[in-house]
């Protein structure tokens, strides 16, 4: 079996589960608007808008994983779309952490979704085989 469909193989499950969340997401965002315009930065023109768009991405990215045609492309899409979309989960951190009554608890669901956007950046493209750090084979030479 060749490295790259050996690769391919071992990253499926990955993208499987990658499609299902931004697929799950995608339904949500289309479904349920609400909870996303609380969180839309101020700056962002058309919100409702926008939170369509986003949810048609997802979707259309969850959908590019499973072909082999399309992975690559869906992969670099949904990496960009973690990138686009950190400053309404920053405004989402500030608010809850920043609320009156905020307590304890927000502490230990916004630090950590806030650290953990870069591995929903890094994940797709690794999933799809554009990316293999930090898992690279230990005989293989840069």
């Amino acid at each position: 079996m060749s490295e790259a469909r050996d690769r391919s193989n071992r990253h499926w499950g990955l993208r499987v589960g990658l499609s299902l969340f931004y697929a799950a997401a995608g339904i949500l965002h289309l479904a349920w608007p609400s909870p996303f315009l609380t969180i839309m930065p101020g700056f962002v023109p058309k919100p409702d808008m926008v939170i369509a768009i986003t949810g048609i991405c997802e979707l259309l990215g969850a959908i590019g994983l499973w072909f082999r045609a399309t992975v690559r492309s869906a992969a670099v899409g949904l990496a960009l779309y973690a990138v686009c979309v950190y400053p309404a989960n920053i405004k989402h951190a500030v608010d809850g952490l920043t609320a009156i009554d905020a307590g304890i608890w927000p502490w230990f669901y916004h630090v950590p979704r806030l650290a953990l956007q870069p591995v929903l950046v890094w994940l797709p493209l690794y999933a799809a085989g554009i990316l293999r750090w930090p898992f690279r084979d230990r005989n293989q030479t840069v």
